[in-house]
């Protein structure tokens, strides 16, 4: 006869070994498959500051975008040359018809051409930095498109490049549009203008790796105002678009002088003047370290971010 007073003891249940994933077996034990691996999706370091790991993979994504902005490519490229065409009609004729010319050392310049040197400049910079900041953050941010696109063996820093080349492609491809109008407005009939072209995709280059800072840190589009008003706005009327550099203060001169846009109007300006600009290694120095560190300084945000 069962004693009633006995507890019940719950027998031990059989406990699983660890599942491992064929996959993960297979690169433990395949040297090949974990460099390939490793190439794919970057480095596992929790380093945010560690340098770039970078391959062809960047281009699918840059191809992805293209394909995307086919479709309103006209639409767009209308939205991006009728600013700075409105700032040259108004600006350029008009005012241009009270200034006369600009005294530039070597020769006197008719404002319109002094203008349209510079606010070429001026229209890569705003389309790199609209498409690093409203439309990479859309991807990021709110479309997810980062994410789905690193289900794929294709790594974060590839796509912060992608967003990069892609912005950099929208800012030249707008200042070449703008070209064209001018060269059929006879404001310039330089030569030398085929130089320009480099000149102002590293300038596009420079201001999408700036804007991709602060789309690292943004929260909301509304972020991105302190951006323009803070930083590009200021930059736009100190850098020598609509007047010489030599007409401010020494020490405002000499910050202008620091800064990317005047370093980019210091290069594509004489190219409008059929001539060669001098000091050219040393404008071009400064773009590249305003390009280099800003996308440093932005894979590095953008990795905090996506491991936070």
């Amino acid at each position: 006869m069962s004693d009633t007073n006995t507890p019940y003891i719950e027998p031990p249940m059989a406990v699983d070994e660890p599942f491992t994933h064929p996959v993960v077996q297979a690169q433990a034990q395949d040297p090949i498959a974990r460099k390939r691996y490793k190439r794919s999706w970057g480095s596992h370091s929790s380093n945010p500051w560690r340098l770039p790991a970078l391959d062809a993979s960047f281009w699918p994504v840059f191809y992805r975008n293209f394909l995307v902005w086919r479709k309103l490519a006209l639409p767009s490229l209308v939205g991006n040359i009728a600013e700075p065409l409105i700032w040259l009609v108004a600006f350029g004729y008009g005012m241009g018809a009270l200034i006369g010319t600009i005294d530039m050392g070597t020769q006197q310049v008719p404002y319109l051409l002094f203008l349209a040197s510079g606010s070429i400049c001026m229209s890569a910079m705003n389309a790199a930095s609209f498409e690093a900041l409203y439309s990479a953050f859309s991807r990021m941010h709110v479309q997810k498109t980062w994410d789905g696109i690193m289900n794929a063996p294709i790594s974060l820093d590839n796509i912060v490049l992608a967003e990069m080349l892609w912005a950099s492609f929208k800012a030249v491809f707008t200042a070449i549009a703008i070209m064209g109008v001018m060269l059929a407005l006879n404001i310039s009939t330089s030569p030398k203008l085929i130089a320009a072209v480099p000149v102002l995709m590293l300038t596009g280059v420079t201001f999408s790796c700036l804007a991709l800072v602060f789309n690292a840190l943004a929260k909301g589009y509304d972020f991105f105002t302190y951006y323009f008003t803070l930083f590009l706005t200021p930059m736009m009327f100190l850098s020598g678009v609509f007047f010489p550099l030599n007409q401010l203060p020494p020490l405002v001169a000499d910050i202008a002088n620091a800064l990317p846009l005047a370093n980019a109007v210091a290069l594509v300006r004489p190219l409008f003047m059929d001539e060669w600009p001098t000091q050219a290694w040393m404008h071009v120095l400064v773009l590249l370290a305003y390009a280099v560190g800003g996308f440093w300084l932005a894979l590095a945000l953008t990795r905090k971010r996506f491991s936070a």
